[in-house]
């Protein structure tokens, strides 16, 4: 007799939507049970669910779950609900019609994507929106940061490894001359040449800097730079580098101290989930000798504590 334990029966997506359905009938909503099926689903079983749901209960599945659920949670599972580029789009259009103090979100959010997925988040804005997120931008956001965000969405860089060294030195010497060298800072090279460059290339750019001039790239950005700009500089030049480093960071961040940015924490754990977890897991548990796993359960409850670690999946 094998001691084998048997595999869960993959569902289809048709079945999910009956279980779901069920989930929301009679009095209250089984929470636990909506919980435990999206969160397994990834992007295209969602989207299946989705259609399956509208066919046949004639219903918006989103809009059911945001009148059944409440809170964090639902603020998460209705993000959850998007496709990557999608989301993205929500999370930006969000971040830049709230308050001043999330354009962090929005800042992060563009920030830290490839061109590629650039041009689908920019496709999916305008679809959602009816508006193109240059526009956005423009009317929401000011000065270097403004001309910083639009230059990086408007410029399709080189995706590929490839690195041109020769390029690197004149750049970092460009860089020093814009910042370090003069009083005052040449705003606008820094813009050039972040939003120009491949990411291969900007992470050849640091080395050559340090090379040169004994100092970091970073280390001079915090000083030639401020605000929101400097945010946005540093989010491009850390994610050249090791963009689960990045994460890593703004997740313990976000739970350090009194209270607990939830925003940012569902931000990141959604939008990362189907990108690169796994990395962003194993850079917190070098950089803070703990699990996130771990430090998400101790700043969070219920079935929020529950969907999160669902999608952070196992803890090692």
């Amino acid at each position: 007799m094998s001691t084998l334990s048997v595999p869960p029966v993959p569902t289809s997506p048709r079945d999910d939507a009956i279980q779901l359905y069920r989930a929301f009938k009679g009095l209250g909503c089984d929470t636990a049970a909506v919980v435990n099926i999206l969160a397994h689903r990834d992007a295209m079983q969602r989207s299946l669910i989705q259609q399956e749901y509208r066919t046949m209960y004639s219903d918006d599945l989103s809009k059911r779950l945001a009148s059944e659920l409440s809170g964090k949670l639902e603020t998460a599972v209705l993000l959850w609900m998007h496709d990557p580029a999608g989301r993205d789009a929500i999370v930006i259009r969000q971040a830049l019609l709230a308050d001043v103090t999330n354009l962090n979100g929005a800042t992060e959010v563009i920030c830290s994507r490839t061109p590629s997925q650039i041009q689908l988040i920019k496709q999916n804005y305008h679809s959602k929106f009816g508006v193109f997120l240059e526009q956005d931008i423009e009317g929401h956001t000011s000065g270097d940061h403004k001309n910083l965000l639009l230059a990086y969405v408007s410029t399709f860089r080189y995706e590929g490894l490839e690195v041109d060294r020769e390029m690197a030195l004149k750049d970092a010497k460009a860089l020093y001359k814009a910042g370090e060298k003069k009083l005052g800072t040449d705003e606008k090279t820094f813009i050039r040449i972040f939003s120009e460059r491949s990411r291969a290339q900007l992470g050849a750019i640091s080395p050559a800097y340090h090379d040169m001039y004994g100092g970091s790239l970073k280390k001079a950005v915090k000083s030639e730079t401020s605000g929101k700009f400097e945010h946005g500089l540093l989010t491009i030049l850390k994610c050249s580098e090791n963009p689960a480093k990045y994460f890593a960071k703004v997740l313990h961040k976000a739970m350090k101290g009194l209270g607990t940015d939830d925003t940012t924490l569902i931000r990141v754990i959604v939008t990362r989930t189907e990108i690169d977890m796994q990395y962003t897991k194993a850079e917190y548990l070098r950089k803070y000798k703990k699990t996130l796993n771990d430090a998400v359960h101790s700043e969070t409850s219920g079935h929020y504590r529950t969907f999160l670690l669902s999608l952070l999946g196992p803890n090692h």
